[in-house]
């Protein structure tokens, strides 16, 4: 029975790289929604620019 939970814990700590895609796929949304902003708050029209 030991060696069952051993193997057990082991494979559930070698899940594969999922929290690390979920930290990319995080920072790429944040960063994709800040670059959008940044670039498109330039076409905005304040009557200002004339």
């Amino acid at each position: 029975m030991p060696h069952t939970a051993v193997m057990l814990a082991a494979v559930s700590e070698e899940q594969g790289p999922g929290d690390t895609l979920r930290v990319v796929l995080l920072v790429a949304l944040v960063g994709a929604a800040l670059l959008a902003w940044f670039l498109l708050r330039g076409y905005r029209n304040d009557d200002n620019n004339d």
